[in-house]
């Protein structure tokens, strides 16, 4: 006879109900995490067959400056230095970080990271999760409070976080594709009419917006706009229930409001008055690019159905919708299908027409043609705040979240996991029929519609590692504390990108003039880099000629007063495609230079002083 006592009690069937309801959710959700990750690791692929030496080859310089943002958050931690501002870059007038893309909520946080294994491992790993944690966190909203279909919530969270606008931006904007919070953000909107818990919802709101700032503030001008229309058009579509949420949406929207202006008071005061901040873009740069109809329908060079060709026609400025002709098609038609009967549906629809007709831009273009029609920004100031920073065509990123959301309606409607199951008394062969062939052919069409968007891995090309006397800090006994290293070119938004990674690769060991930032002009209007000297454009009139000039002594004068403006300890000129030119011009400009390890060095401060 068995001891009683060793006997266990068998588990009860709803007890066993019970673990497995529990378990098939929780084994899809980490179905679908694991399956972001691995589309992460994807897109990045072609930077870790060399990370150290492999950049963008669609934004090199915009991706060693991300590189060089992570630096700067590993240097403001180690120093415990502001990093609001840094003298690191553009020596000795130094860059208000704040009104740059300085991505501080991800490169501080970041930094003992970055210090351990260096800025370009990091740039690749952080690039790939915040895709993959984009997704993710937009299949969490959707499986938690929009769809019950866990399919439905990962087809929508992949396409909102591999779209191929927001996978275009990781060609070296990694800012563009932080988007983890967004998810939450809206969410938390949409619950601050929830009576009794207006506090909550607020300060929640209010946190999350803060962080946000510090990763990306124009996406979150994008969200706060998006759920102006969003709320207008539930206000429109339910005036009584708007009505009856109006007292509480308020005091939660104050509460989150007040919280995130309290946090960010300091910041967004140096922002815009802090040094070197400015007011708007030199000409409006930016106001002109808007979303070229035909993207709408055209696939992106960087997914499995895309061509490297429409670069040269419609995709000469960014690439933001591209959802290829059979998406845009099913996004019509299952607006069409599901307007009649969801609220969320038509709430899309309202949400896909604005800000389509508002990334036009001021002119209507067609297969990378401007016709004469006006587009809406035509008839907008293009020197109002706000307006003059913004690119019409990052309007349609709203669409691209729009579409998402729809992809997980289309599925979970396609599927019948959404409805309630019909009685057995009413249940007859045709609603049946008509079921059994709806699933498979709705759910076919969708898959069909995104199969060609799924992403290929981003482009990348080799860059030349820095000189040997740069990394290893042979320019130590050169460059006193205080002076800076002259490096050649200098960097600019147009030429410099290897020497500006000399000093991202190095943790900002020593202050280099130049760089590629937004930094005022002498109007106090943004304008690309710093303005450039006598010298600087010397040298790159020089390098884009590959001629010397004939050098004068007043040539000369001006150099050795912007070395002394910049406070140069040593000018140094290491291997470079316009070496032989480069150094004729320098020797010219200041004598004959010394060899040092692998570079060619003259130590200014005799001259300097």
């Amino acid at each position: 006879m068995v001891d009683p006592s060793l006997k266990t009690v068998p588990r009860s069937a709803a007890a066993q109900r019970s673990r497995r309801n529990w378990w098939r959710p929780a084994r899809a959700d980490a179905l679908a995490i694991g399956l972001y990750l691995a589309l992460g690791v994807l897109v990045c692929l072609n930077y870790w067959v060399d990370v150290q030496n492999r950049v963008s080859s669609h934004l090199p310089t915009d991706h060693s400056w991300f590189e060089w943002l992570f630096s700067h958050g590993a240097y403001s931690v180690r120093h415990l230095e502001n990093p609001l501002f840094t003298t690191r870059q553009n020596a000795p007038a130094g860059v208000n970080m704040m009104a740059n893309t300085s991505l501080l909520g991800v490169t501080l946080p970041l930094a003992p990271l970055t210090m351990l294994v260096g800025p370009q491992v990091v740039y690749a790993l952080y690039l790939g999760a915040a895709l993959a944690a984009t997704a993710g966190t937009a299949y969490w909203v959707l499986s938690r409070h929009l769809v019950r279909s866990r399919a439905a919530a990962f087809v929508g969270g992949a396409f909102l976080g591999f779209a191929p606008g927001v996978v275009h931006h990781a060609n070296g904007q990694p800012n563009f594709v932080s988007n983890f919070l967004l998810p939450l953000i809206v969410l938390r909107v949409m619950r601050l009419g929830e009576p009794g818990r207006w506090r909550r919802n607020g300060v929640l709101l209010g946190l999350l917006v803060t962080y946000q700032i510090f990763i990306n503030e124009e996406m979150l001008l994008l969200t706060a706009l998006a759920c102006l229309v969003v709320v207008g058009a539930y206000a429109a579509l339910r005036p009584r229930a708007a009505w009856r949420q109006a007292g509480t949406f308020a005091a939660a929207l104050g509460v989150g409001g007040g919280l995130a202006l309290l946090l960010t008071a300091y910041p967004i005061w140096f922002q815009f008055n802090g040094p070197q901040s400015y007011r708007g873009l030199q000409g409006g740069v930016f106001h002109s690019w808007g979303e070229d109809l035909k993207a709408f329908v055209t696939f992106s060079r960087d997914t499995i159905a895309g061509d490297e060709a429409v670069e040269r026609t419609i995709g000469l400025t960014e690439q933001n919708t591209w959802f290829g002709w059979p998406l845009a098609a099913l996004a019509v038609v299952a607006l069409l299908l599901l307007v009649r009967r969801s609220l969320v549906a038509r709430i899309l629809a309202v949400l896909t027409v604005v800000f389509t007709v508002a990334s036009l831009g001021p002119k209507i273009r067609i297969g990378g043609v401007e016709t004469e029609t006006d587009g809406p920004w035509a008839h907008i100031p293009d020197d109002l705040p706000l307006v003059e920073m913004m690119m019409p065509t990052r309007l349609s990123l709203v669409v691209v979240a729009a579409v998402g959301v729809l992809l997980a309606l289309a599925w979970e409607a396609a599927s019948g996991a959404g409805r309630p199951p019909v009685p057995a008394q009413r249940t007859g062969d045709g609603p049946r029929r008509s079921r059994r062939w709806r699933r498979p052919v709705g759910c076919a069409a969708v898959a069909l519609a995104v199969l060609p968007l799924v992403p290929r891995p981003l482009p990348a090309e080799r860059v030349e590692p820095p000189p040997h006397f740069v990394t290893a800090g042979g320019w130590r006994r050169y460059v006193p504390d205080g002076r800076t290293l002259v490096p050649v070119p200098i960097p600019s938004n147009v030429h410099g990108l290897s020497t500006l990674r000399w000093s991202a690769l190095t943790q900002h060991a020593f202050p280099i003039p130049g760089g590629y930032f937004i930094g005022p002009n002498e109007k106090g209007e943004g304008v690309f880099g710093a303005p450039n000297r006598p010298t600087s454009t010397l040298i790159y009139s020089t390098m884009d000629r590959n001629a010397t000039p004939n050098i004068t002594d007043e040539d000369r004068r001006r150099a050795i007063e912007d070395l002394r403006y910049w406070r140069a300890s040593v000018v140094v000129l290491g291997a470079h495609p316009r070496e032989a030119v480069l150094r004729d011009l320098m020797t010219a400009l200041l004598g004959p230079p010394r060899r040092v390890d692998d570079v060619w060095l003259w130590d200014v401060r005799p001259q300097v002083g």
